[in-house]
């Protein structure tokens, strides 16, 4: 009897796959009532989650995404990932966060939540022109003295 891949599975390589022409094979995925979550937007709808990738493709050059682990719980998915890119403009920083998506499915095995953790502070915000140096200055307040 062959084994029935986890939808997790296929979630993953949508993403590892992922272009301006496969969102919505992506979208494909997902629950007409998706909440997705991001350090920076809280959304729910299909209409805002595809708007997600729609805006990340319009502000960075080749976004690509690359799953290095999957595992699964009761309730739960969790897809470790890299994203790589660059942002278009000023001041065309490069990109390269990694981070670790949770994802939980309905009882026919649609995403309905898409909640992605990462450190935004360390992995962008600090390499930016001007709020680099603040977001800098308040990591050192928490950092532990180095002897």
């Amino acid at each position: 009897m062959a084994h029935k891949p986890h939808p997790a599975e296929a979630y993953a390589e949508a993403f590892a796959t992922l272009t301006p022409d496969t969102i919505d094979d992506l979208c494909g995925l997902v629950s007409d009532h998706i909440y997705f979550s991001d350090p920076f937007n809280k959304i729910t709808g299909k209409a805002g989650f595809r708007a997600v990738f729609d805006h990340m493709y319009a502000v960075c050059d080749a976004p690509a995404f690359d799953i290095t682990d999957c595992a699964h719980s009761e309730t739960a998915s969790y897809l470790r990932w890299r994203m790589t890119g660059r942002i278009k403009s000023w001041p065309h920083t490069p990109l390269n966060f990694e981070g670790m998506t949770e994802v939980r499915f309905d009882a026919i095995g649609m995403v309905t939540h898409h909640i992605d953790h990462w450190d935004s502070a360390s992995q962008l915000l600090q390499n930016l022109p001007v709020i680099g140096w603040v977001v800098g200055s308040i990591r050192r307040l928490f950092r532990l003295p180095q002897p």
